[in-house]
This record gives C-alpha cells, structure tokens and sequence, in this order.
C-alpha cells in the first residue's frame, strides 16, 4: 500500500479537477489496481475537523508512513515570511509543507503555482507565493534547492494549468510500483517521459510553421504562432501525444499553446498585450524564437519563406 496526502495552497483546484478525469488509470484504478492509499485529499477526503489534524500529525511524527506527498498550489509565505495568509488545520500552510516534505519518500509538485509559482507569483506578489522547488525559472522556491526527499529525490515536478490528469496518475503509479529508478527528469524536474516533445509535434498546423502561413482564433490551415501568441515551439509538453480527454488539445483546437508547462509561465508576467499576441520587433519580426533556433537564422528563414510565397 502506498499512502498519499494532498494538500492545496494558494491555487483554483483546477489540478484537482483534472486529476479526477483521468482515464490511464482513473483515480478508481489507483486505488484499486495498484495499492494507492489517499490518507487526506482537500476535495474528496472525508475527514472533518479534528480528523484532519489526527491524519497530519501521524504523518509528520511518523505513526504513519508517508509514501507521497502531493502539493498543488502555491505555497504562501505572506505576510513578511508569516505565512498567515494560508491557514490550514490551525498552522499556516507553508509549516505543514514543510514538516511533511520532510518526512516524505516523495514529494510531488501538480501544477504550475506548486513548481514554479505561476499566475500566483506574478508580480507584485502580496501573498509572497513561490513554489516548493522553483521561483519561475530560478531553483530554490520553498524548500530550497537543496531539497531532497527521504528517497533522495529532488521535488517531482508535474506542471500545467491544470497539468494534464495522466501525467498525474502516472507518476504515481510509477511511485507505488517502485519504478522511479527508471524517471528520467530534466532541469526543471520533469519527467522527460511527458516533457521531452514539444507541444508543436504532432501540431496539425506545423506544415504552415515551416512555411509560415499566419492563422488567428477561427482561421484553419494557418500557424497561430505568428499572430497570437502560440508557445508551442518553446514548450515542452505531450498535449499532442497524450491528447485532452484522449480526443483534442489547445492546437488540434486551432487556440494557441500558452506555454503553461514552462517555468517562465505566465509569460512577460501578463504585461499589457502580451496575451494572445505575437510581440514583434518592427512589427514583423517575432520577438521569441523557436527553442534551438539563433534569431538570426530563424529570421532569414522567416524571411526567404516569405520572398518566395510572394512570388508564387
């Protein structure tokens, strides 16, 4: 059996939610197919009150072994390093974290506020919000960059918003079936079996990348990567491979990538027309290229794709 607990901090239980609709395996097959053992879940743990407090406090005085914990949502340091703006269970939230990371075989980061931050942590940042490992694109967050859990493992990073339900499910699974042995993880902690490919691999419309065929919201057969903003590109994610309610994604949706499984994320921090909209120097050039891409050659790319479509 492997126990889990599940806590939320500053987030919209969108991760929730979509940890819910996993289909490979659901949430049922979690618990009935591989041993899974969820001690404490905010949204559908039965636990009340007092009982709460009785789960948490046999997790961190270690009456019971924790196999899993799993954070979602930003962990809240406000006011001045208090964090007494996020009580949970009679003790700020970031006091729980911290004890049961510390006790914990694994520590599982879902989504984008508990990896890196994300729209919590945008500036100016009143709640003093950070992720458990990562602060957007530097290591450290909550925990430190020291951080190592009782297995040895750095925080597993799962992000998104929401990240994908299957990503979730998986790596648990892989947790209880003891075959993290075998989870590559990249820089940022991700499992490189779910962000390895770019969201633009498996794109119906990579054919009007390379040829640069511009498209908008409702526009098919064109790359909203030029006009709207799309990140596929630059981002790293399965969406494309492990498709959303194994039927579509953002793309395959003709909505553009908003980069939401890179630490970056919210990109240029919201800033005034900078959402759903290519910023461009001389309002031709895109200000951001394709990750691997010098902005010199993917330019003079951009630029021969266009002489010669104009002569055709």
């Amino acid at each position: 059996m492997t126990n889990i607990i599940w806590l939320k901090g500053g987030a919209c239980s969108g991760n929730t939610m979509s940890f819910l609709n996993a289909e490979q395996p659901s949430v049922i097959e979690l618990i009935t197919d591989f041993g899974i053992h969820i001690l404490y879940h905010p949204s559908i743990g039965l636990e009340i009150g007092e009982q709460v407090n009785e789960v948490l406090n046999d997790a961190v005085a270690e009456r019971v072994q924790l196999d899993i914990f799993v954070f979602e949502g930003t962990v809240i340091q406000g006011s001045n390093g208090t964090g007494n703006m996020n009580y949970f269970a009679g003790r700020p939230m970031k006091d729980w974290v911290q004890d049961l990371a510390g006790v914990a075989n694994y520590v599982v980061a879902i989504g984008d506020c508990a990896t890196w931050g994300g729209i919590i942590a945008v500036p100016p940042n009143p709640t003093e919000s950070t992720g458990l490992q990562f602060h957007k694109k530097e290591r450290g967050g909550f925990l430190g960059p020291g951080f190592r859990s009782r297995s040895g493992s750095p925080v597993i990073n799962i992000p998104g918003c929401p990240a994908h339900p299957d990503w979730m499910t998986q790596i648990l699974v892989a947790i209880a079936t003891d075959r993290m042995d075998d989870m590559r993880i990249d820089h940022y902690q991700r499992p490189k079996t779910f962000f390895t490919d770019f969201v633009q691999t498996g794109c119906p419309n990579v054919n009007a990348f390379v040829t640069k065929v511009d498209g908008g919201f409702g526009k098919r057969g064109g790359c909203l990567f030029y006009e709207v903003g799309c990140r596929g590109p630059m981002t790293h994610a399965s969406c494309n491979r492990i498709l959303w309610n194994r039927t579509s994604s953002k793309t395959r949706a003709n909505h553009p990538c908003l980069g939401c499984t890179e630490p970056g994320f919210p990109h240029h921090d919201l800033r005034k027309g900078s959402v759903f909209k290519t910023l461009k120097y001389l309002g031709y050039l895109p200000k951001e290229v394709p990750t691997g891409e010098s902005k010199l050659q993917f330019y003079f790319k951009t630029s021969l794709n266009q002489t010669l479509r104009s002569r055709s």
